[in-house]
């Protein structure tokens, strides 16, 4: 999986440059608000490596259900690729994506039956 080099952000954290991307329109699932808003980073050199996912516990900022969401802020990508590089995200090694979870899933709402 790698990061479209359309629409993304550079930053670079610790001297190492990377891109960052949140999916402009939110999924089905992220647009009811059942799943928060997920970002993902990999490095630029060498490119099409191993891919960070990160989680949040926000809603998607394009959410349908017209939750209140807060931006990805640049400061946000960096402490998350530090996160991850300490949870051991390889970045520069093939393989699959890495998870790093950062948020509380039950602060989103969740779909009711009935």
């Amino acid at each position: 999986m790698a990061v479209n080099k359309r629409g993304s952000k550079p930053i670079v954290v610790d001297g190492i440059g990377y891109r960052w991307l949140v999916r402009r329109k939110p999924t089905y699932s992220q647009g009811l608000t059942w799943s928060p808003l997920s970002f993902a980073v990999e490095r630029m050199d060498p490119p099409d490596c191993a891919t960070l996912i990160v989680r949040l516990a926000s809603p998607h900022p394009g959410n349908w259900m017209n939750v209140p969401a807060s931006p990805v802020l640049p400061s946000a990508v960096a402490s998350a690729i530090r996160q991850a590089l300490d949870r051991g995200w390889q970045p520069d090694h093939p393989g699959s994506p890495f998870m790093l979870n950062l948020g509380d899933e039950d602060q989103l709402s969740q779909p009711t039956t009935g």
